[in-house]
């Protein structure tokens, strides 16, 4: 699929026929998937199965070992990785954190200005993190430190959003917290989201469609 007829398809990031893996070898073959405009996805499958692999292929870091991967034209992708390099002794606060999302639309030479940081203010608005975003990043618990990193993700102003496992790791209280930003801001800033989970249950009802991941291959289906 040519990036006209993605544009033309009105998806955001097309895999065709692709073979998706690591030094030749594939992971996952024969991939043909579609992202949508303003689709809910959970991705699902057991711990090496190669959803992260999906992820990478989507993201652009991993090249097609057969096939193709396209994007439209303009398309933008936040991420939020399964873990955070963020080194604890950096004393950053999350407001801080969120405004990373903001620095590849800078030039080398610029300062970050005003519109940047209203950028990253809103982003964490929007994941219902300004509360604590000037508190040090560290001291966060696992929830709160999630919504900030969605916020970074949001904050590079994207079209979609692609997360490892957001939930892993937090109590129910704030995997629903979690769910619930993402529900709003799926509606709100029309994102299309793919998320990857083992929490199929938390996920039934919120999500249009799901992906599933298993003996090489990745099979989408309408939810129940």
């Amino acid at each position: 699929m040519t990036a006209d007829e993605v544009r033309m398809n009105g998806a955001q990031i097309a895999i065709e026929s692709a073979d998706l893996g690591y030094a030749g070898q594939p992971v996952l073959r024969r991939v043909s998937v579609a992202i949508r405009p303003g689709e809910f996805v959970a991705v699902l499958g057991a711990n090496g199965s190669g959803k992260t692999t999906l992820l990478r292929s989507l993201l652009g870091f991993l090249p097609p070992l057969s096939g193709t991967v396209e994007r439209a034209p303009g398309a933008r992708i936040g991420y939020v990785p399964q873990r955070e390099t963020l080194d604890d002794r950096y004393t950053l606060s999350g407001a801080d954190v969120a405004l990373f999302g903001t620095y590849g639309d800078l030039s080398f030479w610029r300062v970050i200005g005003a519109p940047a940081r209203e950028r990253a203010r809103s982003a964490l608005a929007a994941c219902g993190a300004l509360e604590f975003a000037s508190r040090r990043y560290s001291e966060l618990s696992g929830g709160q430190r999630q919504r900030i990193l969605i916020a970074r993700a949001l904050a590079t102003a994207p079209s979609l959003l692609l997360l490892d496992e957001p939930t892993a790791g937090v109590d129910r209280a704030s995997e629903a917290a979690i769910l619930d930003a993402l529900d709003d801001l799926r509606r709100d800033r029309s994102l299309s989201i793919w998320l990857v989970t083992h929490h199929e249950e938390a996920l039934r009802g919120r999500v249009d469609r799901f992906a599933r991941v298993a003996d090489g291959a990745v099979v989408l289906e309408d939810r129940p």
